[in-house]
């Protein structure tokens, strides 16, 4: 029982090899950002850009190394539930703050 983990199907888990890259790799795509932030040497939209730059990569890293979602056809179900998520995510954000605006909008016209 000791080592439950590794009787489950090994294709759906990855390995401690691959999950140790995912952590690496999100350490590096965090200090990066954090020392540009700390000691500022950049002009601040270029930090700006590389800091938003970097969280996008680090999203990508965290799906493919601790969500294990990738191009096999065994994920492309995951692939699109998780894509139809983000949709309606990035819908109702951009909606909610356009009905803001326009409320705002009009409350300051009166």
């Amino acid at each position: 029982m000791a080592n439950a983990h590794s009787s489950h199907d090994s294709g759906s888990h990855g390995s401690v090899k691959s999950y140790m890259i995912g952590f690496v790799l999100s350490i590096i795509l965090t200090a990066i950002p954090f020392g540009l932030v700390m000691y500022p040497s950049l002009s601040k939209e270029l930090t700006l850009f590389i800091v938003v730059a970097f969280a996008v990569i680090q999203i990508l890293v965290h799906l493919v190394y601790f969500l294990h979602l990738d191009r096999s056809a065994a994920q492309r179900q995951n692939v699109w539930v998780f894509a139809f998520t983000v949709m309606v995510i990035a819908f109702l954000v951009v909606l909610s703050l356009w009905i803001m605006f326009s409320i705002h909008q009009n409350m300051m016209a009166h």
